[in-house]
């Protein structure tokens, strides 16, 4: 069974992966989830200096999902490369860190860093829906990220280059083609959509910063949407995130049209999600007699379907 997938040049043994903000940096999980299990580990949000995030309560739970409005909380690049990026080196799983900056400069700086450390992939974080500034501007405004993604590229030598773009642009193929034009190697959808609760008790917002980020499988059908479309419009690889639970969850990105998808929200209820996704997926495809994954990608546009698909 062959459960390995390409994103750029870099080969993941499988194509599940972590959702950044949702598995720290690795180490927080290790006590639950072997590391060495998963295709890559996207680590927690990093800006280049250390940030204390919103003020509490900074988490609410929704039907079917959850606001968040952590506010990258993070160690900051300096931090991160002495202590968080030594101890995943220990483990066989690709290392992808998701960045942000309130500047064009401040990303191309992240990336450069990392980069230049080895890591083996940088996640471009214009989609952050919960912060006062920063990344979600060069999101939704197609010069603004067209250019940030351009300059990012050419500070970029080894490592792949990730987009992960936001959810709230009117036309998802054009931003996702924006992103492939001026140098990704992937594309990630979805971020987390804006929302906001109130607490009819009191009268005021659950969420200090009053809006935040929605997750769970409430925003699944929107992401599978997108990563449909977007999978349509470019030659690079769609990274599928929102609402991934369980392997039949995945399985929808994939047929989709994602090459590989990411656990998030699914991380807080069972720690053991991305495993529980990895050996589901083998028995899926034993089941269906299909011996390579990549064969079920992009299956409901009729372009991989297997000859026993309807087992």
């Amino acid at each position: 069974m062959d459960l390995t997938v390409d994103i750029g040049h870099l080969k993941l043994k499988n194509p599940v992966m972590t959702a950044s903000g949702t598995f720290g940096y690795g180490e927080e999980y290790a006590e639950f989830v072997d590391l060495n299990m998963l295709g890559a580990i996207v680590v927690k949000g990093i800006t280049l200096k250390p940030l204390e995030g919103n003020p509490p309560p900074r988490i609410c739970e929704t039907p079917c999902g959850m606001l968040n409005a952590i506010g990258l909380q993070n160690v900051g690049l300096k931090r991160f490369l002495k202590e968080k990026l030594p101890y995943l080196r220990a483990f066989d799983s690709k290392i992808i860190v998701n960045v942000m900056g309130n500047t064009l400069q401040e990303y191309v700086k992240l990336a450069g860093a990392l980069d230049e450390a080895g890591v083996d992939g940088i996640e471009l974080n214009v989609s952050c829906p919960n912060v006062k500034k920063g990344g979600i501007m060069f999101g939704t405004d197609k010069k603004a990220l067209a250019n940030l993604t351009a300059k990012v590229r050419q500070a970029v030598r080894q490592s792949i280059l990730i987009t992960k773009l936001s959810p709230t642009v009117p036309d998802i193929p054009k931003f996702a083609v924006i992103a492939e034009e001026n140098g990704s190697d992937a594309i990630t959808l979805i971020n987390t959509i804006p929302g906001m609760a109130i607490d009819t008790r009191t009268w005021q917002p659950k969420l200090a910063n009053i809006t935040g980020g929605l997750s769970g499988p409430a925003i699944r059908p929107v992401a599978v949407r997108m990563v449909w479309e977007a999978s349509r419009a470019v030659k690079i690889p769609v990274i599928g995130v929102g609402g991934i639970m369980n392997v039949d969850d995945a399985l929808e990105f994939m047929l989709a049209g994602a090459t590989a998808v990411q656990v998030g929200t699914g991380n807080f209820l069972r720690p053991t999600a991305t495993v529980e996704i990895i050996n589901g997926l083998w028995t899926y495809l034993d089941k269906k007699g299909i011996s390579n994954v990549k064969d079920i990608i992009g299956g409901v546009n009729g372009e991989s379907i297997h000859s026993n698909l309807n087992n």
